[in-house]
């Protein structure tokens, strides 16, 4: 069976380094938002939220990821439901403040594409910002990084969320090279305004700005992805396209999520066998009873090909 080659990385992040490659690192996802397509609603209050943190670190995740706004199909950034700052800050900051009081050691990173929101997340505590636009929806961001040495994840996104349901679809060969060149700049960005190279990792963004079967093109192309030389974290868990060849985020209903849960950690048993190093999750046993099949089966060929 093949395997595509995963090297190893020491992730910088604020405070401290998370080793990457001897296995497929999991990082839990936590809405604090209303109107998440998966779960929104269900972590608004400080207390629900922190339990089900301690609940994702206690079932094994490595990073719990804390957004206070949605990004489906239109909503968020350059939309009519766009929240404020400081709203979002509200959402996220005591939650932060109140999971390193109760788990110093937890490793969050903070789901976000403003500086003054991911300024404020990492003094509370955050080690990695996680920005969905590639430090592309605020010119602050990529300054805001390397000024603080954290941890920082760049995806790809093609366009907004409000124009996502009616952008032009790709042809299939047009999907890697669109992937392949948004994110080669947002790590020249980055490079460039003195981040460290060891801070970055780059996410392909299944779902945005890709539609249908243009997000299985780009998981067929992953390990083309991991070329680039950068640790990788995909973002598969429960997106509407792996209901079917023609579906979307927006098809996802809240209210069948755990329909996906199997077909998500299918998918990513495929992309940790193509390189994958990060998988962002809403079920975390789930995806570590998967992940444990591919990368055993990876440390067994690793194992046999070091023997003399």
């Amino acid at each position: 069976m093949y395997m595509a080659p995963r090297e190893p990385f020491e992730w910088k992040l604020r405070t401290r380094s998370l080793l990457l490659g001897d296995r497929t690192r999991v990082m839990g996802i936590l809405n604090t938002t209303p109107d998440s397509f998966s779960d929104g609603g269900e972590f608004v209050s400080v207390s629900m939220a922190l339990a089900h943190a301690l609940y994702l670190l206690d079932a094994g995740a490595d990073i719990i990821d804390i957004g206070g706004e949605s990004t489906r199909p239109g909503a968020g950034a350059a939309t009519s439901n766009a929240i404020s700052a400081l709203e979002e800050q509200r959402r996220v900051l005591p939650l932060i403040e109140a999971l390193i009081y109760a788990r110093p050691d937890a490793v969050i990173s903070v789901d976000t594409y403003r500086a003054d929101t991911a300024r404020e997340a990492l003094r509370a505590g955050a080690e990695i910002v996680n920005d969905v636009s590639g430090m592309q929806w605020d010119s602050n961001m990529a300054g805001l990084c390397a000024r603080t040495d954290c941890g920082l994840v760049a995806m790809h996104t093609r366009g907004l969320p409000s124009e996502w349901a009616t952008q032009k679809r790709l042809e299939p060969q047009e999907v890697l090279p669109l992937v392949l060149s948004g994110l080669r700049s947002s790590a020249a960005q980055l490079l460039l305004a003195g981040c460290d190279r060891k801070s970055i990792v780059l996410d392909p963004g299944f779902g945005f700005g890709k539609r249908g079967d243009e997000n299985w093109v780009l998981l067929r192309e992953l390990d083309q992805i991991a070329a680039l030389g950068f640790p990788l974290l995909i973002g598969l868990s429960r997106k509407g396209f792996l209901r079917g060849k023609d579906a979307d985020d927006s098809s996802a209903a809240a209210a069948h999520r755990t329909d996906l849960d199997a077909t998500t950690a299918a998918a990513n048993t495929l992309a940790a066998a193509a390189g994958a190093h990060i998988v962002r999750v809403h079920d975390v046993p789930g995806t570590i009873r998967a992940l444990a099949v591919s990368d055993a089966t990876r440390n067994s060929r690793e194992s046999s090909s070091s023997k003399p």
